[in-house]
C-alpha cells in the first residue's frame, strides 16, 4: 500500500518528531505563570498541538513498517482517528465554552484548534475505510490527512509561540 511512499512518511515523520521536540521548549514559556492558568492553557492550545504531531509520526511509522496487511493499516488509522475525534470535539467543546482560558479565545482557536483537525481525522477515518477495502486512493487520503494535521499544527505552534513569547515573566 505504501510503495513509493517512503520519502513523504520520512519527511513529515521527521518534521513532526522535530516539531514536538521545540514544543517542549515552548512549553517552557509558562515558567512562572500562574499554574491553574498554564494548565488550563496547556490543555486546550499545546496538548492538542502535541497530540496532532504525534498521530503524524504513530502513522509515519507504521507506513514504513514493511508488509503490514490493509486490515492491520485500517485498524491502526481507525484507532488514531476515533481518538483524534474524540481529542478534537474535546477542545472544540472546551473553547466553545471557555470565555477566559488563560485569556478569551480568539476566533481563529475554534478553526485551527477544533474544527480543522477534526475534519483532517474524519479523512483518516475514511483512509481506513479505504484501506480496508483495498481502494487504491487510501494512500491518497492518509498522505491529505496528515499534510492538513501537519500544517495545522505547525500554525498552531507558531500561534503559541507569538502569544506566549511577549508574556513570558522576566526575571
Amino acid at each position: 500500500m505504501f510503495e513509493h511512499w517512503d520519502s513523504f512518511y520520512i519527511l513529515i515523520g521527521s518534521a513532526s518528531g522535530a516539531l514536538i521536540g521545540l514544543l517542549f521548549v515552548v512549553a517552557t514559556l509558562q515558567t512562572g505563570r500562574d499554574p491553574d492558568e498554564a494548565s488550563r492553557g496547556a490543555s486546550i492550545y499545546l496538548t492538542p498541538t502535541v497530540f496532532h504531531f504525534a498521530i503524524v509520526l504513530v502513522i509515519s511509522a507504521m507506513a514504513s513498517v514493511p508488509g503490514l496487511g490493509p486490515r492491520i493499516v485500517g485498524s491502526i488509522l481507525a484507532v488514531c482517528a476515533a481518538a483524534g475525534l474524540v481529542h478534537a470535539a474535546r477542545i472544540t467543546r472546551y473553547i466553545r465554552s471557555a470565555k477566559t482560558v488563560p485569556a478569551a479565545p480568539h476566533w481563529t482557536d475554534f478553526w485551527c484548534y477544533g474544527a480543522v483537525p477534526g475534519v483532517a481525522y474524519l479523512g483518516l477515518l475514511a483512509s481506513a475505510v479505504a484501506a480496508w477495502t483495498s481502494a487504491v486512493c487510501a494512500a491518497y487520503l492518509i498522505a491529505v490527512s496528515l499534510l492538513v494535521l501537519l500544517l495545522i499544527s505547525i500554525r498552531n505552534a507558531w500561534d503559541l509561540v507569538t502569544w506566549l513569547a511577549p508574556r513570558a515573566p522576566r526575571p
